[in-house]
């Protein structure tokens, strides 16, 4: 009981951070680990209970996305799948405890993104160069998507980032196309962990439920919200503390 107890609160938990600020996975992979489900299932299965928050988001910015840089709209989802698919597999060959040896690495690289988050932003938005071509765009996106497929931490930031250096200039719609992206990985990573086997269900189930339940209140929060930079701060030390448990594990 105290187990799916710690599950629904991560999931709720995660359901808010991400409709206010960001960082749900700083929850919802350690509480999956703890509870005793491999690292590599419960990194697949923390992918899964993202996907309804990001579905979410996008719907909700589906006005601000249009294509800016030098890449088309469709082109850039199929690319984000294209290297969903790969990042995937690449998880699904990852033996768990090379993946568990990965998992500090790749949350501190998370946590760090995520803290320079407002800097990468700000910095985007006062860059004066030109923007790539097709080419360097595609392979950028496609590195980003790879990632993505294969560890949903630090994923958004990575993704704006990504959009200023192909010269979007729209927050709102980098913010729309970050989501709307987001959500292609994450369907298209979990189709390939259902195929591997990788879900562990009955743990998906109660944390996407509350996860949904969460980002439902996220989001009525997150208008009433002035200090976003206290929640940015505390999601980092979340972060910063998960990655040093999993350091010292």
């Amino acid at each position: 009981m105290d187990d799916w107890l710690l599950l629904a609160l991560a999931g709720a938990a995660a359901g808010v951070l991400n409709a206010v600020a960001g960082g749900g996975t700083f929850l919802t992979l350690p509480a999956l680990i703890h509870v005793g489900v491999p690292p590599v299932a419960a990194n697949a299965t923390a992918t899964l209970t993202a996907l309804p928050g990001y579905l979410g988001s996008a719907w909700g910015f589906r006005h601000d996305m249009r294509a800016e840089g030098a890449l088309a709209l469709r082109a850039m989802v199929a690319i984000g799948a294209l290297g969903s698919v790969i990042g995937a597999l690449l998880l699904v060959v990852t033996p768990g405890a090379t993946f568990l040896w990965i998992v500090p690495w790749l949350m501190l690289l998370a946590t760090i993104l995520f803290a320079a988050g407002p800097f990468l932003v700000a910095w985007m938005r006062r860059r004066g160069a030109v923007a790539p071509g097709s080419a360097v765009s595609a392979a950028a996106l496609l590195a980003v998507s790879i990632y993505g497929g294969y560890f949903n931490g630090g994923l958004g930031i990575l993704l704006l980032a990504a959009f200023g250096l192909l010269g979007h200039v729209d927050l709102h719609g980098m913010n729309g196309l970050k989501n709307l992206l987001s959500a292609v990985l994450s369907l298209v990573s979990v189709a390939a962990f259902v195929w591997a086997g990788l879900i562990v269900w009955e743990q998906a189930l109660v944390m996407a439920i509350a996860a949904t339940l969460g980002g439902y209140a996220g989001a009525r929060l997150s208008r009433r919200v002035r200090r976003t930079g206290f929640l940015r701060g505390a999601i980092t030390l979340i972060g910063a503390g998960m990655t040093l448990t999993f350091f010292l594990r």
